[in-house]
């Protein structure tokens, strides 16, 4: 059986980053980490890889240096069941220096990207209804964090 690993490629900073992504998520490990030795781009004794994983997710970060920067093109979206659960996930990714940006999507304080995506969406932006979904829709593209009641709102006001 094959898997899939986002594998994450930060400056000199992954150690820093993994640590925060551990502590925003509630069901989240550090794994095994592997150091630069005499050859290699960072100092001898560096994180070179950091495994962890986010709730049951492999990642891998890589001080790889400063060649190459996360762009929005790659995002990783997190279901969440609650409006509690978007305002804390929203609150925690985009503190010290994050930035919300649109329609539930938000980079966090080392430039990568999330969509924080409450249950349900697919039912409200993909329903039998066509008008109420594109009243839902058209709320949506008003908001920075999604609100759930104000898309069910609009839903059901359509």
């Amino acid at each position: 059986m094959s898997s899939i690993t986002p594998f994450l490629w930060f400056d000199a900073n992954a150690e820093q980053a993994v640590n925060f992504y551990v502590s925003v998520f509630k069901n989240a490990r550090v794994g095994k980490i592997t150091r630069y030795g005499e050859a290699g781009r960072g100092p001898k004794g560096s994180v070179m890889t950091i495994e962890f994983e986010l709730d049951g997710q492999r990642f891998v970060a890589l001080n790889g240096g400063p060649h190459y920067k996360f762009t929005p093109a790659v995002s990783f979206a997190v279901n969440c069941g609650t409006q509690a659960e978007v305002d804390a996930l929203w609150a925690k990714l985009t503190a010290d220096g994050g930035q919300a940006v649109q329609c539930g999507w938000l980079t966090d304080k080392f430039g990568l990207s999330w969509q924080i995506v409450p249950e349900g969406m697919v039912e409200l932006f993909g329903g039998d209804n066509p008008k109420k979904s594109q009243a839902a829709l058209r709320a949506m593209f008003t908001m920075k964090k999604l609100d759930i009641a104000a898309l069910r709102q609009a839903y059901d006001e359509a």
